[in-house]
């Protein structure tokens, strides 16, 4: 007789409020997007600190270019192990010591003399604090916090960065031409730390701590307990996922995706417009431009993403990049001009739209780990950037321009369109659940 109550009454009481109201996850959602931007700050600064550094010190474009590698390459290989770090301690305790690891990285530039201090304070540093605020944070708690709409969620998070890089190019290329880059680097380290009470205060690490179900979620979700071994964990979820062949093509077009913004243009448009006699202040206002279409068409990848076939949205989004960076070396000028703007545009609305369709594909067929998983397949994208940071200094210094680099990134993004297609999609598995 009872039997038929007693579901309704349990079912009911882990969400004794706000469930007519907006839910607790979009609250949450919101802090870590303004999280993301203010640590975003540091990734508007090494494109206009190259020309000002080689200027001060005399360092080659490719000695700047290996410090720039070396915070890309850990930005990526750090996320997996931050990841995992989050399921053992909690996001908020993880991202506020990444945010103070940044302020420290950049704020000690400030009183090096020798390249080797660059590649201490802006190379490891800001680089495992970035990789800590890496987008596998978005998709950690993107995937805690909604089981519906994650892929306008990813979206939203992953616009984050360019929505930092909009607000902040701007400023610290007037910041850098008015007033030196010692300054700028001082504004970087100020915008990570103002982030950190936001994130300790606000940003909470489980729907279950505050006794809602995920948003969409038909019925509660208990908080998982500590997960321990992270960092074996984290190795032992790439071991296994490795043994899968969606695993490398994944890898392998993300590390496209890499090489052809991060590492290519957002480090190297600056001072390759600025070759063309373009000045600073108006390159990077470019650059910020192409930070607002990202915004839209990464919100508008997260869309699509929950409605098409991701495989298909990564071709389409590869394959025009790849056509738009090869009409790049014909358009670059001493003042910016239609077919310019026009570049700007269509290449801003594909900078990161990959984002979301890469996310789904590692949910898809990596489930409770798919986190961990798109946290390593991010490493491939940052050590695809840092291998173009460093090499497009190189081909600068051995050429005198950037043109072949522009060349090679859009062969690679045709392959990686290629690519893309050959993915195989599989229902959800838990293969690699990890006690």
């Amino acid at each position: 007789m009872t039997q038929t109550t007693e579901p309704a009454v349990v079912e009911a009481a882990p969400e004794p409020r706000g469930s007519r109201r907006v839910h607790r996850a979009w609250f949450v959602a919101a802090v870590t997007f303004v999280t993301i931007i203010g640590a975003a700050a540091f990734r508007s600064l090494p494109g206009l600190l190259i020309d000002p550094l080689h200027q001060d010190f005399g360092w080659s474009r490719g000695t700047i270019g290996a410090a720039v590698s070396v915070n890309l390459a850990l930005y990526g290989l750090t996320a997996p192990f931050a990841a995992a770090l989050m399921d053992r301690f909690g996001i908020r305790k993880v991202v506020a010591v990444a945010l103070t690891v940044i302020a420290l990285g950049s704020g000690l530039t400030v009183w090096m003399t020798a390249a080797w201090q660059l590649m201490l304070c802006w190379g490891l540093l800001v680089g495992l604090g970035s990789g800590s605020m890496a987008l596998a944070f978005a998709a950690t708690v993107t995937n805690r916090w909604f089981t519906e709409r994650r892929g306008l969620v990813t979206g939203i998070l992953t616009a984050a960065s360019a929505s930092g890089q909009l607000i902040f190019l701007p400023l610290l290329s007037w910041i850098v031409e008015k007033h030196d880059w010692r300054p700028a680097a001082v504004t970087v380290a100020l915008a990570a730390l103002a982030v950190v009470p936001f994130v300790w205060l606000l940003l909470r690490d489980h729907p279950a701590d505050v006794g809602l179900k995920p948003y969409g979620a038909a019925e509660f979700v208990p908080k998982p307990e500590p997960a321990v071994g992270a960092a074996r964990r984290a190795v032992t979820v790439l071991l296994k996922a490795s043994r899968t062949g969606t695993f490398w093509l994944l890898a392998g077009t993300f590390a496209i995706c890499g090489a052809s913004t991060n590492g290519l243009v957002q480090t190297h448009f600056v001072p390759a417009a600025h070759d063309h006699g373009m000045p600073v202040q108006a390159a990077a206002s470019l650059l910020a431009v192409i930070g607002v279409f990202d915004v839209v068409g990464t919100i508008a990848s997260g869309w699509f993403t929950d409605r098409f076939e991701p495989r298909r949205l990564l071709a389409v989004y590869y394959a025009l990049r790849g056509i738009s960076l090869l009409f790049l070396p014909m358009l670059l000028a001493p003042s910016v001009h239609p077919p310019m703007l026009f570049f700007i545009v269509f290449y801003g609305l594909d900078w990161v739209a990959t984002v979301p369709p890469t996310v789904a594909l590692c949910r898809e067929q990596y489930g409770d780990d798919s986190a961990i998983v798109f946290g390593w397949v991010l490493a491939s994208h940052q050590v695809g950037a840092a291998l173009i940071a460093f090499l497009g200094g190189v081909a600068r210094d051995v050429f005198g321009s950037y043109d072949m680099v522009w060349y090679a990134s859009g062969a690679l993004c045709a392959a990686a369109a290629l690519m893309a297609l050959v993915i195989r999609r599989r229902p959800p598995v838990a293969v690699l659940a990890v006690s």
